[in-house]
């Protein structure tokens, strides 16, 4: 392949710019301090705990009762040292202005000891949330193939493990965990809502569920569900107030919601048992046993019928 001499004399010049770039976009750039979070690491970290939640469903094959206490003790004690490392890098990074000189390493191996022993616990919980999905799934042939295929429940195992990080105060991680259930899956759950256990998603794809969502027990939401902000704070200046003030609904124990219903605001709150019907856009709370649907929608159909030109039919949603 013939290269144009020309054309790459002009390479330094573009590394130049680039390089300018570095000092105006400041806050695009991670130079000069302590390695950050590895998205390889954290990758690695969700594969493991895959394994210890799920044993026998992933890499390991052929465990029994013999040998398991091995198998999870190995991925345990890898876990501490991974959890340890990328726990720090993220400490270090969020603090390193503040106090430069803290032990991180000493910060972060707590954190994630008491991660690990929330670990038993968070089973309990996913135990219910595959009942829950073989319950209220008429397709699903066994909790076995739940646990195989069903990208809702990757996306709460995911989500479950990074809320307790969040819990702990470990910066980063668990957005970046949840971040990578939601390239894979589709499904955006922020790791700051709280979702009790039994929850169900199904289909998933497109489901969003924003930071300050509170979501009850048994709870099932199917594809293209929205649970958002409707309003943000502002400073004197007009910008926005970050933090983890009241945005997004309240949804109690049985809700079910349909298809592309979005859900908005924080002082909304879905009483216990409602069911939201598809496309429904809610701003405003519904009391608990209430049914809320869109009016029937009309169809016309055009073109040559022997009745007439134009046909107007009701869809039922």
């Amino acid at each position: 392949m013939a290269t144009d001499i020309r054309l790459k004399e002009e390479l330094p010049v573009i590394t130049e710019q680039l390089v300018d770039t570095y000092t105006e976009c400041s806050r695009m750039n991670h130079l000069g301090h302590e390695p950050l979070p590895s998205r390889d690491g954290v990758a690695d970290i969700v594969a493991d705990l895959f394994e210890v939640l799920y044993p026998g469903y992933g890499k390991r094959q052929n465990l029994h009762l013999g040998n398991i206490g091995y198998y999870v003790g190995s991925l345990v004690d890898a876990l501490h040292d991974k959890l340890t490392q990328q726990i720090a890098r993220a400490l270090r990074h969020e603090l390193c202005e503040e106090a430069p000189h803290i032990d991180c390493e000493k910060m972060a191996q707590p954190k994630a000891i008491e991660l690990l022993r929330r670990l038993p616990e968070v089973r309990k919980v996913l135990e219910q949330d595959v009942d829950a999905a073989y319950r209220g799934d008429p397709a699903a042939r066994s909790h076995h193939e739940i646990i195989f295929s069903y990208p809702g429940l990757e996306a709460i195992t995911v989500y479950r493990v990074a809320h307790e990080l969040q819990d702990l105060k470990v910066p980063y991680i668990p957005r970046m965990m949840t971040e990578l259930a939601h390239a894979k899956t589709g499904i955006d759950i922020h790791p700051g809502a709280t979702i009790g256990p039994g929850f169900f998603i199904d289909h998933g794809t497109g489901v969003v569920i924003g930071e300050t969502c509170e979501i009850g027990v048994g709870v099932k939401l199917y594809q293209g569900v929205t649970l958002g902000a409707l309003s943000f704070n502002k400073d004197d200046d007009g910008g926005l107030v970050h933090g983890s003030y009241k945005r997004h609904p309240t949804l109690c124990d049985g809700v079910v919601v349909y298809a592309n219903a979005t859900i908005l605001g924080g002082q909304t709150v879905i009483g216990e048992r409602a069911v939201i019907g598809s496309n429904v856009w809610l701003t405003e709370s519904v009391p608990p046993d209430t049914t809320v649907v869109l009016e029937k929608p009309r169809l016309r159909l055009k073109g040559a019928r022997p009745a007439a030109d134009d046909v107007a039919l009701t869809y039922h949603i």
